[in-house]
């Protein structure tokens, strides 16, 4: 057993980066045979999301360069990737990027500015699996990296289709039956969770996390309102039903209603 009871401490460190609070006492084998690759360029905090992983028994590789992380990636074989967006040698875009394009699908956590939807949309564009806005919670980020090597990484297609509905990241287009479909940053990040993940019922929580970020205030009814918005650009002009309520749960994505 290892105990870490000065977490808050450690991880104030770089105060304005990291906000959290005391962690109970864990176990060091929960996640003994999980390896991680934290790639950040700002060494405290580094170093800092290195002892408090390692505390709940993940074993942590950390580099602060992003060509670096590219190579380690690649020779390693790691669970789960923690990976900032802005480094030296090679930004946190590219390093996932290249990765991808080597048929590399280690799952990603990518960190983001806090509030940058662009940010968090070009994340899953580049072929990230989640992102985490900074500030962020140290019991946020355990979870998120549970959560994504739960998913395991399975590759990941560069255009999304649902039925006749096309999404391509790389262009930010959206087409239905051949017609362009204009939608706002948030509706298409909305839609591009939905996509990647049909025909899984996503809750609410999540997508909210997806949309507007983890430490969002934004009232959970807006969630239902950018639905009611896209349902109008990618359904109802053309007599779909694709996009479906899941009462009490979320919302999903089929094909062929």
């Amino acid at each position: 057993m290892i105990r870490f009871e000065g977490l808050s401490e450690l991880l104030s460190l770089d105060g304005a980066l990291v906000a959290t609070y005391p962690r109970p006492v864990r176990h060091a084998c929960d996640n003994h045979s999980m390896r991680v690759l934290v790639v950040e360029d700002e060494v405290r905090l580094a170093e800092a999301v290195q002892r408090g992983l390692e505390a709940e028994g993940f074993a942590v590789d950390v580099v602060h360069d992003g060509a670096e992380g590219f190579v380690m990636a690649e020779a390693q074989a790691y669970d789960a990737i923690v990976l900032d967006i802005l480094l030296p040698g090679m930004n946190g875009y590219k390093v996932c990027a290249e990765l991808r394009a080597a048929d590399n699908w280690t799952p990603i956590l990518m960190l983001t500015a806090k509030d940058g939807e662009y940010d968090q949309a070009e994340a899953l564009d580049t072929g990230a699996d989640d992102f985490l806005s900074k500030p962020f919670s140290y019991v946020v980020l355990v979870a998120r990296l549970r959560a994504i090597i739960r998913r395991g990484g399975a590759p990941r297609p560069p255009v999304l289709e649902v039925g006749n509905l096309r999404l391509d990241p790389s262009t930010r287009s959206v087409t239905r039956d051949e017609a362009s479909i204009a939608l706002s940053p948030r509706e298409f990040v909305l839609l591009e969770t939905l996509m990647r993940r049909a025909p899984e019922v996503i809750p609410r929580y999540d997508l909210l996390d997806a949309v507007w970020g983890i430490e969002t205030d934004v009232d959970a009814n807006v969630l239902d309102v950018y639905v009611g918005y896209l349902r109008k650009k990618i359904d109802h002009p053309f007599g779909r039903s694709s996009l479906e309520t899941i009462r009490g749960v979320g919302y999903r994505m089929v094909g062929n209603a």
